[in-house]
């Protein structure tokens, strides 16, 4: 008979394996991009909330593909001091997704996770 410590620690090794998600960065590009054909625009929160980010965490690669011309980003004042950036994709961002993103992701498919 297991002992309630060595079940409890079971049960948390078998959550965070069956929680725990890696997505590759090519794949993280790949939702942003696709968030954003899907919507037209969507504000900072809600671009990371659809795409299961954390803002913290990913700002990097949101900030990398604003460098490299695949998102915009448009800042707006709402309110007297509030400043809300809406991000949208180019036209060039289109193209990359078009391109290189639905080859890819027909070559090497996202695993989906089994609950």
């Amino acid at each position: 008979m297991l002992s309630m410590k060595s079940g409890q620690q079971a049960l948390r090794t078998s959550f965070k394996l069956s929680h725990a998600q890696y997505r590759e960065r090519i794949h993280i590009i790949r939702d942003i991009l696709l968030k954003l054909i899907e919507y037209g625009e969507l504000n900072q929160t809600a671009l990371m909330s659809f795409c299961g980010l954390n803002l913290t965490k990913h700002r990097s690669i949101v900030e990398e593909m604003e460098a490299h011309g695949i998102i915009r980003r448009e800042v707006q004042t709402t309110g007297k001091t509030r400043l809300v950036s809406i991000f949208k994709a180019t036209p060039e961002g289109l193209e990359f997704f078009k391109a290189i993103l639905e080859p890819y992701e027909k070559m090497f498919p996202q695993r989906q996770s089994t609950p």
